[in-house]
């Protein structure tokens, strides 16, 4: 895949990840290509890349149209997302980092401290935390050494708003949270406490599963199952 293909399906699959390309859509490649200002080329290979991740459905005759999630699909996901990332900070800290991997974990925590400190979440801050944010979780995740965790977790993230690239920005309070449950990780990453470090990943999830559930009946205005706690149904 070219440079423009990749950089198209990226784009579409943030879009369907943060829900604005709506469940059930038809994607046509012609508007689409219009759109994004380029030629229908790239939209058809990102089209077909983006049905093989499992985000788009063929239709025959009619091409493609974003997957429709149920609920409870999303949730399993982030399940699985607990799970696996938790694995991953146990295995990381059992093996210990690398110093490039600590540098990199803490240029982040000192990134969105700098963010965070000045108590507003400014427009313009939020790509730059989210890169921060999937920067943290990718080094832990690749600090496993474990290909199929890698693996499963990134399908895991598929699901749209399941994803470590969707946050939602408008609390200062839940981001200061979650930016603290960042700190804590990486410690017991770095001190080699294998147990804390999987426990706290789970929670840390976990938590963004819950703001998922309220960001999602806002949207659909559909009711939803009660939350199960962290350890509920996980093992």
């Amino acid at each position: 895949m070219n440079t423009l293909a990749e950089h198209v399906t990226e784009t579409l699959r943030n879009w369907i990840l943060q829900g604005i390309l709506a469940p059930g859509e038809r994607l046509e490649e012609i508007p689409l290509a219009e759109k994004l200002g380029v030629s229908r080329t790239p939209i058809r290979a990102a089209l077909a890349n983006l049905g093989n991740e499992g985000l788009l459905e063929h239709q025959p005759k009619r091409g493609y149209a974003v997957r429709i999630y149920q609920y409870e699909d999303i949730i399993g996901a982030y399940e699985v997302r607990a799970v696996l990332e938790g694995l991953a900070c146990r295995r990381a800290a059992h093996k210990g980092l690398s110093s490039l991997d600590i540098s990199k974990l803490k240029a982040c925590l000192a990134e969105g401290d700098a963010i965070l400190a000045k108590g507003v979440l400014l427009p313009e801050d939020h790509q730059p935390y989210q890169r921060m944010n999937i920067t943290l979780h990718e080094t832990l995740l690749k600090a496993a050494e474990n290909s199929w965790v890698t693996r499963f977790a990134t399908q895991a993230q598929t699901a749209p708003f399941a994803s470590d690239r969707i946050m939602l920005w408008d609390d200062h309070g839940v981001i200061l949270r979650s930016h603290n449950d960042h700190h804590r990780i990486v410690t017991a990453v770095i001190e080699r406490d294998g147990a804390r470090a999987e426990q706290l990943m789970r929670e840390h999830v976990y938590y963004a599963g819950l703001l998922l559930r309220d960001n999602y009946e806002r949207l659909s205005g559909k009711t939803v199952p009660p939350a199960q706690g962290p350890d509920d149904g996980q093992e």
